[in-house]
């Protein structure tokens, strides 16, 4: 009996991440929303072109909306569609979590950023962070803590 080929995975499922926002965020909640995409961008996903580093999420009139995230087109992208990079896009959310992140956002002065473009069971998911803002105190912080834990293992692994 022949065995069955299995086809080779995309080095996982990640298409975009979003360093940045770590550096510059503290995340303290993390969700998972679909997005709504038209077809050029699916195929432009799949081939990895996309970018989130300055994109951000608003909430505007009970919805939540993806800004600044460039989706690059595809050369053999059809004649007739016209493709916008950076149009705003919808992300799909549950009433009860767009109820909870505006209330956030609105009240206690949160902030929504993409941290993660993923895909899952063949649909586009974005990860979203609920962040709060780093002052500079705070970012030298973290890159020095960085710094002595990479530091500290080193020591480690040469005794």
């Amino acid at each position: 009996m022949a065995k069955k080929i299995k086809k080779p995975s995309n080095s996982g499922s990640t298409i975009a991440l979003n360093k940045k926002a770590g550096h510059d965020f503290f995340i303290e909640e993390r969700f998972e929303a679909g997005i709504a995409l038209q077809g050029w961008e699916v195929k432009s996903l799949r081939e990895r072109r996309v970018q989130i580093k300055e994109s951000y999420v608003t909430l505007k009139e009970g919805e939540a909306y993806l800004f600044g995230a460039h989706i690059t087109p595809l050369t053999t992208a059809s004649t007739h569609v016209h493709p916008d990079p950076t149009r705003t896009r919808k992300l799909l959310l549950h009433r009860r979590e767009l109820s909870k992140l505006i209330g956030l956002v609105e009240r206690k002065g949160y902030t929504l950023v993409p941290t993660a473009l993923y895909w899952k069971k063949g649909y586009a998911k974005l990860e979203i962070g609920l962040a709060k803002g780093k002052k500079l105190h705070d970012k030298r912080a973290t890159d020095k803590d960085r710094d002595w834990k990479r530091e500290k293992e080193r020591l480690f692994k040469h005794r």
